[in-house]
């Protein structure tokens, strides 16, 4: 693709890259909250209660904003002075949807990668961290698609991302491990295959330990 970033259409059409149709129309939103109102009175709960009169809309509202992402679009910006080395931008807030109980996790990206010929703007890297997280996901998939994404965008010497997350699923629901950590990586190219610049990547981006 030669676009900076992928317009609506191409995330439509791109397998690996594709986003779900932003959910605003009333038709979707209607049947959303609907389906939500039946699983309330699935559970027994009252929703003529003050405090769940209005659950359902709001329940479907966050579901749809969260679970649908929406094209990043920017500009790359030319290595006008030939800069190689490492671009590093840590700790971006991220948040997502598991899709295997639609509870959300949340944590911190760690992006970086090793120009050529392309810079991206540093929010530009935030918002590609987003633009992949706005869905139903597994951090594990999350992490690859960010390092593909800006493989494939930037053509960069090497890679690296790394996603600390904490996962409702664990915390509230089976072991409860309040607090845990889950921790992913995507290397690629010199990051990957060279010692001293996977280090160098490692240092930056979640410090000498």
């Amino acid at each position: 693709m030669n676009s900076a970033f992928l317009s609506d259409r191409d995330c439509l059409e791109e397998p690996t890259l594709r986003a779900l149709r932003p959910v605003e129309s009333e038709i979707e939103l209607t049947r959303s909250t609907r389906a939500v109102a039946e699983l309330l009175d699935a559970l027994g709960m009252d929703r003529s209660a003050d405090g769940l009169a209005d659950t359902p809309v709001r329940v479907a509202r966050g579901l749809c904003r969260g679970a649908h992402s929406r094209a990043v679009r920017g500009h790359y910006l030319p290595s006008d002075e030939g800069y190689d080395e490492l671009v590093v931008a840590r700790s971006i807030p991220f948040s997502s949807l598991c899709e295997h109980h639609l509870l959300p996790f949340s944590g911190v990206a760690h992006v970086g990668y090793l120009p050529v010929e392309r810079l991206l703007g540093l929010s530009k890297l935030a918002r590609v961290v987003t633009h992949f997280s706005r869905r139903l996901q597994v951090q594990e998939r999350l992490t690859v698609q960010i390092a593909d994404w800006l493989s494939t965008e930037l053509h960069p010497k090497g890679v690296g991302v790394v996603l600390e997350a904490e996962h409702s699923c664990m915390s509230i629901r089976g072991v409860r491990a309040s607090g845990a950590r889950t921790v992913t990586s995507a290397l690629q190219g010199l990051v990957r295959e060279d010692e001293r610049t996977r280090a160098e990547f490692f240092t930056l981006a979640v410090g000498p330990h």
